[in-house]
């Protein structure tokens, strides 16, 4: 039984919880059962609370049927797993951090009580680089997590526990972060599906960057209609965030249950060259793009122009984000931050203010680019990561397709490009290198259009069947020979292997 309610899909499992054929309390032992026996192979869920979840469970269970259940993103008593970037009431919560390895919340951050307020039971945080920051998930607080297809090679980041979680089973659905990727990277790793939403579509709750769109919150899931539906429980206005808006007058779940294949479609392997990408995923995501020809739509090789300074860009604009966050912290606590965020912040302190303003112009002129472009395509489609999964004990992969990377942003511009013209952009499987490495295709539509990119995920994800293949149990195997060997150790890395 409980192998059989591990398998249930996010919408089959919340469906059976809606005619009462399980009860959340099932779906409780069923995780716990399952995190048993996989998590340590793959450490992505390090923080459980099951007793909290069934204390949750049992008031879901006793509240009235008053027609909640029939609201768009309700969830039910469904388990679900939040990023260690969110605070959860009486949870530890420690960012991934040694700073606050014995933090415990007195309260919840918005987006919990949301999905909280829907049904969701919080059963475990999902394992995260400390501040979110970097491509590969560890920190000194909880180690490594693995990849479940490989367990040599890195999960990504930033939401890589999460994306874990999802592959092998552990809970039905899993929030996420995406500043540079960090909800599409690791489910291009993990063969799975994660969506970075239109800055306002989600509650941020209470950051100090509220008026910056480079950082949102997300869902990640098994497949495309339980990305929806998790989407759905996200969605809407929160006085908290000035940048939030109402959810759509009709649902994704709705629109993703009756899809409609866009007509116009462009498809890019590496941004006319701009974007270092590996040779053997631009082949991959090249010929499994011609699906969507199969499905209707008129593909083509164009994209705008990125142009070369994007990196540049994004990493001014990114170190100003990262000064605003951590300035304070980094001051109170030297030499106790990761190198990057280390990095990071003292990028953002020596940039000038003609810096930053060269850069917002920069950022105007691509996004008016971008806008131009989508009113002859209905969809960007390019490669959801610049390379499969690396070697674990990398920081960042070090080589692109031949080329030096000059820092761990350099080899995320295929997302971060992204990030900075404010569209949402869904990560969805398409397939295996010759390594059986997971490769995904990442799919960008016009801002706020999350319902065109969900329906042709949907439609692409029905025609490779490929979401069939989870949940999945790890698999240990070797770092391929194309791959770099590990750099020294640096801070945040040492007795993490």
């Amino acid at each position: 039984m409980s192998d059989d309610l591990i398998r249930l899909t996010a919408t089959e499992a919340v469906a059976k919880l809606k005619t009462r054929e399980i009860s959340p309390l099932d779906l409780i032992d069923a995780a716990e059962a399952r995190i048993a026996k996989v998590d340590p192979e793959v450490n992505a869920l390090p923080t459980r609370c099951y007793d909290r979840a069934r204390e949750h469970a049992k008031r879901v269970m006793a509240e009235p049927r008053d027609g909640r259940e029939n609201q768009p993103g309700w969830l039910g008593g469904l388990p679900v797993a939040i990023k260690d970037l969110m605070d959860v009431k009486d949870v530890r919560t420690t960012y991934g951090s040694l700073l606050f390895k014995d933090h415990v919340p007195t309260a919840s951050h918005p987006l919990v009580e949301r999905i909280e307020s829907k049904g969701g039971l919080v059963l475990a945080k999902s394992n995260t680089p400390e501040f979110g920051a970097g491509g590969n998930t560890f920190n000194e607080v909880f180690g490594r997590t693995l990849n479940p297809w490989n367990t040599a090679l890195t999960c990504g980041g930033s939401t890589g526990g999460g994306a874990v979680a999802m592959a092998t089973g552990e809970v039905w659905l899993a929030h996420g972060t995406d500043h540079a990727g960090s909800l599409r990277r690791p489910a291009s790793y993990c063969s799975i599906v994660g969506l970075r939403p239109s800055p306002g579509r989600v509650t941020r709750g209470t950051p100090n960057n509220l008026w910056s769109s480079n950082s949102v919150q997300g869902p990640m899931a098994r497949n495309v209609p339980d990305l929806a539906l998790f989407l759905d429980t996200m969605a809407g206005f929160d006085p908290n965030d000035p940048q939030t808006f109402d959810a759509p007058a009709i649902s994704f779940s709705a629109m993703v249950a009756a899809p409609v294949m866009p007509k116009r479609i462009a498809f890019t392997p590496d941004f006319n060259g701009r974007v270092p990408v590996d040779r053997e995923t631009r082949e991959i995501c090249a010929r499994m793009v011609r699906k969507f020809e199969e499905l209707g739509a008129t593909v083509e090789e164009a994209c705008p122009e990125i142009g070369p300074e994007c990196v540049d860009v994004f990493l001014a604009l990114r170190s100003q984000h990262f000064l605003v966050d951590r300035e304070l912290m980094l001051d109170k606590f030297p030499g106790q931050l990761k190198e990057d965020i280390v990095w990071q912040v003292e990028q953002g302190r020596k940039q000038t203010p003609s810096r930053i303003a060269w850069a917002e112009r920069e950022r105007a002129a691509l996004y008016r680019r971008f806008q131009e472009f989508f009113k002859t395509y209905d969809l960007l489609i390019s490669p959801g990561a610049a390379t499969p999964a690396f070697d674990v004990a990398l920081r960042f992969p070090t080589h692109v397709d031949g080329v030096k990377q000059a820092n761990y942003q350099s080899a995320s511009l295929i997302s971060s490009a992204i990030t900075m013209i404010s569209s949402p952009a869904l990560a969805v499987p398409c397939g295996f290198d010759q390594y059986g490495r997971p490769v995904g295709l990442q799919i960008v539509g016009r801002p706020r259009a999350e319902a065109v990119v969900l329906q042709a995920a949907a439609l692409f994800e029905k025609a490779t069947g490929l979401d069939k293949l989870l949940p999945m149990n790890p698999k240990f195997g070797t770092i391929p020979p194309t791959l770099e060997s590990p750099s020294p150790p640096s801070r945040g890395e040492k007795d993490l292997g």
